[in-house]
């Protein structure tokens, strides 16, 4: 992700994004290749969220919730929650990048 200088991970937001069985590579390789990226008006509150799906580096399907974090002058994407995608949304995802 563009202008993006890495990941912010402590204890709370580990434990959430891993407890579907999401492993922390799994998360972070979404951005490596070319996630759909939608912002999540219906759940931002108090800071944006914003959706990505996308593909792992072990091919599985990943839905990602995330916001970005200013820490130190560097922007941070901060995992929110993460689960591996449903078929229904899986064939969403492949239709629109066809």
């Amino acid at each position: 992700m563009e202008g993006v200088a890495g990941f912010d991970w402590d204890d709370g937001n580990r434990a959430k994004c891993t407890k579907h069985g999401v492993s922390i590579s799994e998360i972070e390789s979404v951005f490596d290749g070319e996630p759909a990226i939608k912002a999540d008006v219906e759940h931002s509150q108090a800071e944006v969220r914003v959706r990505a799906v996308g593909r792992a580096v072990t091919g599985r399907y990943v839905f990602l919730v995330f916001t970005i974090r200013a820490r130190l002058g560097q922007r941070l994407v901060r995992p929110v929650s993460a689960r591996y995608m449903h078929r229904k949304e899986i064939r969403r995802y492949e239709e629109t990048r066809s």
